[in-house]
């Protein structure tokens, strides 16, 4: 027990020193000094403390063949502090003041893996989700043979999936609110935007629903144009998915809209010949 006191007290005390020297270089050391305790603590991990040394250096230091390596340290602190938006923006900062460095390379992609790191689930604002996607491109591009290329792509994909959900979920919300319009367009750009979709069969489902009540909710003089739209969305849902498990609803409500588009034919019909009939009592006397 008395040990433990012992290596407590010991443990405490380097501390104190330790934190005495640096408060003692922060405020009064040389540049030279500050730069070395910074790297230090760098390699030590106490990213904190390292980043206030480097903070004072990044300005004094600028025109020296250090100023380099401060900006790549700089901007790792932050990285490695979780602060993933100063960490991008210092990782793009790296990769425009030293274009041609072996290090470039490596911060273009931090830059944009930052960006990635802060995307939001997907019910969120998905304004950095589009940042990270533009900044993993300009990455492929600036480094098409570059051996992180691969990840990037799967990096992609991730934000995509997340887009998606967000675009499939909004839809989902316009047809459930009974905007079928709104949600016809949205299920539609989803297909477009991401033809392989994992969600297609019940996307198309969707869009021959929605079809469907929104002809029973318009006017007269729409109904007519809807329910076709309904019949041809139903098609092109059946053909790709013959066995779906929405089979059976997608059959009834396609029976009634076939039906409806009849009595809708017959109706105009009838109309016509009544009209044809009135004028030829009207020519006739």
């Amino acid at each position: 027990m008395k040990y433990k006191v012992l290596l407590f007290l010991a443990f405490s005390l380097l501390l104190s020193l330790s934190s005495c020297k640096f408060q003692k270089i922060l405020k009064s050391g040389s540049v030279d000094e500050k730069y070395e305790e910074a790297v230090k603590l760098y390699s030590q991990k106490d990213y904190s403390r390292a980043l206030q040394l480097f903070d004072q250096l990044s300005g004094v230091m600028r025109a020296t063949d250090k100023a380099q390596k401060i900006s790549y340290y700089y901007a790792f602190c932050y990285y490695n502090q979780k602060d993933y938006t100063m960490a991008s923006y210092y990782f793009k900062r790296y990769t425009t003041n030293y274009t041609n460095t072996p290090e470039a390379e490596e911060c273009l992609f931090m830059a944009a893996y930052c960006n990635f790191l802060n995307s939001p689930e997907y019910s969120l604002d998905q304004s950095v989700t589009f940042e990270a996607l533009k900044d993993l491109q300009l990455f492929t591009n600036t480094y098409p043979t570059s051996k992180r290329v691969s990840e990037c792509n799967d990096l992609m994909d991730k934000l995509r999936i997340k887009l998606e959900m967000k675009d499939f979920r909004m839809a989902k919300l316009y047809y459930r609110m009974d905007d079928y319009s709104a949600a016809i367009q949205g299920l539609n750009n989803i297909l477009k935007e991401y033809p392989d979709t994992p969600h297609k069969e019940e996307i198309l489902f969707l869009v021959f629903k929605a079809y469907h009540k929104y002809a029973k909710e318009s006017i007269e003089t729409k109904k007519k144009d809807r329910h076709s739209k309904a019949l041809t969305s139903y098609n092109d849902f059946i053909v790709q998915f013959p066995e779906s498990k929405f089979l059976d609803e997608a059959s009834g409500l396609k029976e009634r809209s076939k039906k409806e588009l009849e009595s809708l034919y017959n109706k105009d019909q009838k109309i016509n010949q009544e009209n044809t009939t009135n004028q030829t009592l009207k020519t006739t006397k």
